[in-house]
This record gives C-alpha cells, sequence and structure tokens, in this order.
C-alpha cells in the first residue's frame, strides 16, 4: 500500500503597516506564504503551489499578492520578532 497526500505550510514572512483596501484603516498587515507540498508515506517531497497574502489584522480582509509584490513589500516591510521563516503546518 503507497500512502500519499498533500499537507500545508504557512510561513508569516512579515508584519507590515498598510493602508487597508477595505476598511480603509492604517493597521498592522501579515504577509504570508502558503506552500502546498505533495507527501509520500507522511514526508514532504516537493511543493505543488505557492500562494502569498497579506491580511489586514483590523477588519480580517485577506488579498492575493503576487510573489513579485511580496518580495517588494517584505524588503520594504522587515522581518517579523524571532524567525522570519518558520513554518505553521497548517490543519
Amino acid at each position: 500500500m503507497i500512502i500519499f497526500g498533500t499537507r500545508g505550510y504557512l510561513y508569516q514572512l512579515a508584519i507590515l503597516t498598510l493602508v487597508c483596501g477595505r476598511c480603509g484603516n492604517p493597521a498592522a498587515h501579515a504577509l504570508r506564504k502558503r506552500v502546498t507540498k505533495f507527501t509520500l508515506f507522511f514526508v514532504p517531497l516537493f511543493p505543488l503551489s505557492t500562494k502569498y497574502t497579506t491580511q489586514c489584522t483590523f477588519c480580517g480582509a485577506e488579498q492575493k499578492v503576487t510573489e513579485e509584490q511580496a518580495e517588494q513589500l517584505r524588503g520594504f516591510g522587515g522581518a517579523v520578532g524571532g524567525r522570519a521563516d518558520t513554518p505553521q503546518q497548517q490543519p
């Protein structure tokens, strides 16, 4: 029997202060990277998809951004306290 599937990982890249497009408030936004990896026998082997988003901490609105925009924002804002690229498993 072969056991395979996918597993999602969430990386928080930075916390930025931006004006929200939904609520219009200048608030902290979390810049996040979601990676879905193919697993074989519960071992992650290679990424299937990578998506970048920002989420407003005031209203909770989430907006997709491109990889280029994410790199620009990351260079603009800086890293989170602690390690910036520590993965968090998605439930």
